[in-house]
């Protein structure tokens, strides 16, 4: 009989109404945590930038000092759950493109470093684990994404 609670238990605490917030949570302290060393160390971050070779040389510096912020504001909104639906797309959005961006750099086979969350040349190499590790953030995004949806359709 207590299985049966325990299970019913775990089967409340994994309702939407308490994954939507933790996966916010989640995603949120991850964009916060990304951007505090870009912005601290835009130099940096414009190297790691230029080193993907993807964007024209006029525009790293642009996307050095951009990007940071709107990863700091995108996580303080999916944390505060303030303007969800355009928070919740575009962190989802930028996801898809770093997990892009990685994956192209790794079919090119160019050795660089990640500067997903540091701006430090000696860490965080590209490895198909770290496209993984990145990837694997898009689990939480896409689930609050449709959920949010099916949630305003069913209410419909």
């Amino acid at each position: 009989m207590k299985r049966i609670e325990v299970s019913e238990n775990k089967r409340a605490w994994l309702s939407q109404a308490n994954l939507l917030p933790a996966g916010r949570l989640f995603l949120g302290g991850i964009f916060i945590y990304a951007s505090l060393d870009k912005i601290f160390k835009p130099g940096l971050f414009a190297e790691a930038v230029y080193n993907y070779q993807i964007l024209p040389d006029v525009l790293v510096n642009l996307m050095a000092l951009v990007l940071p912020w709107l990863e700091l504001v995108l996580g303080l909104m999916l944390v505060a759950g303030v303007w969800l639906p355009g928070a919740v797309m575009l962190s989802t959005l930028l996801l898809l493109i770093f997990s892009g961006s990685l994956i192209f750099n790794m079919v090119r086979g160019i050795n660089i470093n990640c500067g997903c969350f540091s701006t430090e040349p000696s860490t965080d190499p590209i490895t198909w684990w770290t496209v993984m590790r990145d990837a694997s953030f898009l689990i939480p995004a896409f689930y609050i994404l449709f959920a949010k949806r099916s949630e305003k359709t069913a209410g419909e």
